[in-house]
């Protein structure tokens, strides 16, 4: 979001008062060796040159504070107890970084966006709200931002190209309006060994045509629950009999039930091919207009969350036909 001009203003004040920078390059050391260390691909010399860039681009905004809000996930806790408090020791610009529920992020926003009036100059949100981003233009179009008026204070090291996920925080202009800072991993849990060993993966290939590896849709998904499943992985030095699947998800989480969508349902064949999720209706089964407007989730408006590849999805996995996979145990299912 755009930040507040009083903000800005002070720091145009401090500037013409001749009060001294804040910023340090020792802090940004002492940052560098309790933080970083040698978990950069950047040598140490490189490291501290960029922590002088970041001293360099901050001098004209010495003393502005900015206020940050993102949902409480560890990752951002992280930014909010360690990287905002070093932030400002090196640069000398204050950064608040509330956490709060997901849920009040984005009444935040949208009460912001209604309004108009600056409650946090960043939110750290969901892509899904790229397409709101886009809509309402209150965002920062980062893409011309970065190459114009936010040229000066664009990391020149800064590669798009090293961020997951950026198609889903490029709207349907091309342009990029979220930088994506976090993910939710959907980790597939096997036996490494298992899967390549050789009399195990001549079996599967004897039995289905095609080499055994982790599934890239449904049928292969079904087809590694089917292979494994009371096989006799004794030569392998595992059981002769009862193989079968371990866990999904491992605790409760209301992340749960997105997940019968964007991961079971789209996995199953729900959505279209294409690039972007599926268009018109993607992976969520989601249908959009011919401008990138949502329309419906339900087969009556074009969507497919309701739709055959879905009930089949759900029939099978919470019946337990076909058995599951020798990699995910069965969640609940309604």
């Amino acid at each position: 979001m755009r930040l507040r001009s009083t903000a800005t203003a002070m720091a145009l004040a401090l500037m013409a008062y001749g009060l001294p920078a804040w910023a340090d390059i020792e802090a940004a050391k002492a940052f560098l060796d309790a933080e970083i260390g040698d978990l950069s691909v950047l040598s140490r010399a490189d490291q501290e040159k960029e922590m002088q860039w970041f001293i360099d681009a901050a001098a004209p905004y010495a003393g502005m504070e900015i206020k940050v809000v993102s949902e409480t996930l560890t990752v951002h806790e992280y930014e909010s107890k360690v990287l905002a408090p070093a932030f400002e020791a090196i640069t000398g610009i204050k950064v608040t970084h509330d956490l709060i529920g997901e849920g009040d992020v984005v009444e935040k926003l949208q009460t912001q966006m209604q309004s108009g009036e600056n409650i946090y100059d960043a939110y750290v949100n969901d892509s899904d709200l790229i397409g709101t981003h886009w809509r309402y233009q209150q965002a920062r179009n980062l893409t011309d931002w970065m190459a114009g008026e936010g040229a000066s204070v664009t990391n020149p090291g800064l590669d798009l190209a090293d961020f997951i996920g950026l198609s889903f925080t490029t709207g349907p202009d091309g342009k990029v309006y979220q930088l994506p800072t976090q993910q939710f991993a959907n980790l597939y849990w096997f036996r490494y060994d298992w899967f390549n060993d050789q009399k195990t993966k001549d079996d599967f290939k004897a039995k289905y045509g095609y080499d055994l590896g982790v599934p890239v849709n449904w049928s292969a998904y079904e087809d590694i629950a089917e292979f494994f499943t009371g096989r006799d992985m004794s030569y392998m030095g595992g059981p002769a009999t009862g193989v079968y699947g371990n866990m999904d998800y491992g605790k409760k989480d209301p992340s749960l039930g997105w997940r019968y969508t964007d991961a079971w349902m789209s996995m199953a064949g729900m959505g279209d091919v294409g690039t972007p999720n599926g268009l018109p209706v993607d992976e969520w089964g989601i249908r959009v207009d011919e401008n990138s407007r949502p329309v419906g989730s339900c087969v009556a408006r074009g969507g497919a969350t309701n739709d055959a590849a879905a009930v089949y999805t759900l029939r099978s996995r919470c019946s337990g036909t076909p058995p599951l996979p020798p990699t995910w145990s069965r969640r609940a299912c309604p």
